[in-house]
């Protein structure tokens, strides 16, 4: 059994918001190697968020944020089980983040899932990006993997989940739904984004 110091118990819970013991756990799995204890965490994390998916969320709170220039506001509702998580500082400050994103994205998304996507408007770009293939003399014959993957980037850009959080120097590159399933993991219960709205002057 590896020899498992302090410092990368701590380390490692700073890293990822795990327990004591399950980062503990997770670094004597990894024979001492913090990476592949981060992967290990992740993966558990991930299955329980599955298991947690399913459970009803009746208690929730709603953020709001309004850029400094007072031309952009967000309301975004996220759902949780209990109203003791919903006074949790780490919901809290999910909720909050999801709204800041959604105010400061790029590209706004426009549904919280990649399956709220009206079958209509993907059929749509999917003749786009066809007809867009065809004119630059794509082989026909990878027409379709092209426009697979182009599609793919177009439903991050339109769904919420899918998208990287606009903070990506704090929250690595992940996306809304990666750093969901941690705050679902922190708080030991089912965390869903309900539904959003973002108001821009004059649009």
């Amino acid at each position: 059994m590896a020899d498992i110091k302090a410092s990368d118990v701590k380390e490692l819970r700073e890293r990822t918001g795990a327990a004591m013991m399950d980062s503990k756990k997770a670094l004597v799995e990894a024979g001492g190697d913090i990476e592949k204890a981060i992967e290990i965490l992740r993966v558990k994390g991930q299955a329980s968020a599955a298991k947690r998916s399913g459970r009803e969320t009746s208690e929730g709170t709603i953020a709001t944020y309004v850029h400094a220039n007072g031309k952009v506001g967000v309301m975004v509702e996220v759902q949780c089980e209990t109203d003791f998580v919903a006074r949790n500082e780490d919901f809290q400050n999910f909720a909050s983040e999801v709204a800041i994103h959604i105010a400061g994205s790029p590209t706004p998304p426009q549904v919280v899932s990649a399956d709220e996507i009206d079958p209509a408007a993907i059929e749509a770009e999917r003749n786009v990006f066809v007809q867009k293939a065809k004119e630059e003399g794509k082989p026909e014959n990878i027409i379709d993997k092209i426009v697979e993957g182009q599609l793919n980037k177009w439903k991050k850009d339109v769904a919420l989940l899918e998208q990287e959080h606009i903070r990506s120097d704090v929250y690595e590159g992940k996306t809304i739904e990666q750093i969901r399933q941690e705050t679902a993991a922190k708080t030991g219960e089912n965390i869903k984004i309900a539904r959003f709205a973002r108001f821009q002057l004059g649009s």
